[in-house]
């Protein structure tokens, strides 16, 4: 076949074979000559019209930040690197082009990666610029702003529980809580919140979502939908179809990771219906096909109109529970490292080429030798048809378990009709998954496809995915590579002498249980003005599994040999504690069983070494004179097998910790949820 011929119409088999980018691209050589010979290459034929009406309105594809502090890191990479991430998930038509972005509502406890700022840490308590959620949305909207918003709490400050650990006995309060967060985004930054969910993991509760419906209306937030139960299908897809009042207040039923299936009573509410957390699997190309299967077969199978990932970015220390589990990466503020992983380009094969409020077709399905098609219309003319051939290994999600299946590679033929018949031209982007020669190309160009008489077939290949489109504006966007990876730097300091901090929390510090954020203390005239301050008092209402003491890590998780050093205050009298550590080993939704080698000095003039963050394995205890509202110099060095600690540069302890973990970050946190406060913070490693 000459390299110049487009395309070879086979009229004796009423087979078009398309050659396109390059000679006998996609279209294999052999399956050329199998049809020239009268052979047999398994195909299909496909219709895709809008004769017969269309199906469900396509709300759009997006990311979510939080659930929890998935995004931690991505605030302190400097220009211009943390606007080119930005770009890659936001900017339309450059990369991920994303349509939602889905952030949590913080609640000042641990909800997997680390906790996130309440806006109302207290009862008496209101403050909208705490956290770095109110930046991203305004840096999402500057660059998209018709782009879908979403908060959801994953858990609530501890008043809000009235002594409980759960929020919905007292929904008046709940409620309240939420919508003075919607009420704040709107008056401090100008962002109109979309959506609300409304999540837990043992029940949703009926009189609360009528309650936050009330009260959204009454307070001028007609406009903001409800999501519930952001979690499960059931029960409240039954609920639903049983009370009226519950129905006309929730406008969409939200899954977690649905496994691409719904349930018959889901359908039969006729509402929306969406994988509001979906994904959460790590970014590698097995993660590149996993979002690849399910962004098409969420629909295919489950009716699905919008796919929310878990998470965004992946701006958290990796090795906090389900590291690189996003996007995208960009876990290296130090070095302005970042990657484009594959699951960015495979968003962009229907992000650049739909839009919220576009319709798919009916005629969407599974191929005969498996993968999946969608295709979706504006209702002008234009249409956008997305093909993927994943294969059963190369595409396993981390979540539901995937039921074997077979795919192998095929000819498939599809015929437009209804109001497409007149269509002529597609725009081609394809992306090859490559596992075995380790090549992959994603999200490339192809020349332009010429139909005839409305039909056009492809060779699909396994481990594929194409998208075929009127829309001419898709773009692989590109900037110059950032700086190489390097490990976070062995000598650091912070003294926290920010005066206007363009965010609540200090750069690196990543916290796990606890809030820490930058303070000023008037009632200090000395060295002690600017410091980092331990504010959360209550333990919170939340899923996760909060330690019983507050901590923040911060560094390099393979650290064995370092010191750390810091000034410390403990506002609370009596049994009031504070510590600093080193070989810290877990964080997350795991900081309950942390290790390492914990130094801590006690308001009753007492200090003790434990090999864990529980407290409860001592290595050593004495007297250390130590009490409430005085400024303190703690530094711990560990070395091998040996620590010792001193306190205002005197020497107290030295003891061996084979018992210890071997290696893990630094950290600094209290005995219990209290006012503490820390300065100076230095960490020397070898």
């Amino acid at each position: 076949i000459p390299r110049a011929y487009k395309s070879v119409r086979l009229r004796a088999r009423r087979v078009r074979v398309f050659v396109m980018g390059g000679p006998l691209s996609p279209v294999s050589l052999s399956a050329v000559l199998l049809l020239l010979s009268g052979g047999s290459c398994s195909g299909k034929d496909y219709v895709l019209t809008d004769d017969g009406g269309l199906g469900r309105v396509f709300d759009g594809i997006g990311g979510l930040s939080g659930g929890g502090a998935t995004s931690r890191l991505l605030v302190n990479y400097e220009e211009p690197y943390r606007s080119q991430i930005l770009d890659f998930l936001f900017k339309p038509n450059f990369g991920a082009s994303l349509h939602i972005l889905k952030v949590e509502i913080g609640g000042d406890a641990q909800t997997t990666d680390g906790t996130e700022p309440s806006h109302m840490h207290y009862e008496n308590d209101e403050n909208y610029f705490r956290g770095y959620e109110w930046w991203l949305m305004k840096e999402a909207k500057k660059r998209n702003p018709n782009i879908t918003l979403i908060g959801l709490p994953w858990a609530f400050p501890g008043w809000v529980g009235r002594g409980k650990n759960w929020p919905y006995d007292y929904p008046d309060v709940t409620v309240s809580y939420v919508v003075n967060w919607i009420l704040g985004a709107k008056q401090y930054h100008d962002l109109d919140i979309q959506y609300v969910g409304i999540w837990n993991e043992r029940a949703f509760d009926a009189k609360y979502i009528k309650l936050l419906r009330y009260t959204l209306d009454k307070s001028g937030l007609d406009r903001v939908g409800i999501i519930a139960s952001d979690d499960l299908w059931e029960p409240i897809a039954l609920s639903l179809l049983l009370d009226p009042e519950l129905s006309s207040s929730v406008d969409v039923i939200g899954a977690h990771y649905p496994g691409t299936r719904t349930v018959s009573q889901a359908v039969k509410t006729q509402k929306k219906l969406w994988a509001s957390e979906d994904y959460s699997t790590f970014n590698d190309e097995v993660g590149g096909g996993c979002w690849a299967r399910i962004l098409n077969q969420n629909y295919v199978n489950g009716l699905m109109t919008s796919t929310i990932s878990w998470n965004l970015v992946a701006s958290y220390y990796e090795e906090l529970p389900f590291g690189r589990d996003g996007l995208m990466t960009a876990q290296e503020p130090w070095s302005g490292n970042y990657v484009v992983e594959s699951p960015i380009w495979i968003t962009a094969h229907s992000t650049q080429f739909t839009q919220p409020g576009w319709t798919y077709l009916k005629t969407v399905g599974h191929l005969a030798q498996g993968g999946s098609y969608v295709a979706l219309t504006d209702g002008r003319g234009n249409l956008t048809v997305v093909i993927e051939t994943m294969t059963h290994d190369h595409s396993v999600c981390i979540r539901p378990p995937l039921p074997a299946y077979n795919l192998t590679s095929q000819n498939a033929t599809f015929q437009l009709k209804g109001s497409f018949a007149s269509i002529v031209e597609l725009q081609v982007w394809r992306s090859q998954f490559q596992f075995k020669t380790k090549s992959s190309s994603f999200f490339q160009q192809l020349s332009p496809l010429q139909l005839v008489n409305g039909s056009f077939t492809l060779h699909l290949a396994e481990d594929e995915v194409y998208t075929l489109s009127t829309i001419r504006t898709g773009q692989k966007g590109s900037y110059p590579a950032p700086p190489p990876s390097a490990r976070f730097p062995k000598a650091y300091k912070d003294d926290f002498n920010v005066r206007n901090p363009p965010f609540s929390e200090a750069p690196n510090f990543a916290d796990q249980t606890g809030v820490f954020e930058y303070y000023v203390n008037l009632t200090d005239p000395g060295p002690h003005v600017f410091t980092l301050r331990q504010v959360v008092t209550q333990r919170p209402v939340t899923w996760a599994s909060d330690a019983d003491q507050t901590i923040s890590v911060i560094g390099d998780h393979r650290w064995q040999n370092v010191t750390v050093t810091c000034d410390v205050l403990m506002e609370a009298v009596g049994t009031a504690g504070v510590f600093i550590a080193a070989r810290v080993d877990k964080g997350g939704q795991s900081v309950r069983g942390a290790k390492g080698v914990f130094f801590w000095v006690f308001a009753d003039g007492t200090y003790k070494v434990t090999t864990d963050l529980a407290g409860q394995t001592v290595l050593m205890e004495g007297k250390s004179g130590t009490r409430a509202l005085a400024w303190y110099t703690v530094s711990l060095t560990v070395k091998g097998q040996s620590a010792s600690g001193t306190l205002d540069g005197v020497a107290l302890w030295n003891v061996a910790v084979t018992s210890s973990s071997k290696s893990g970050w630094a950290a600094v946190g209290t005995r219990a949820f209290e006012l503490a406060q820390f300065d100076n913070f230095s960490v020397l490693a070898d």
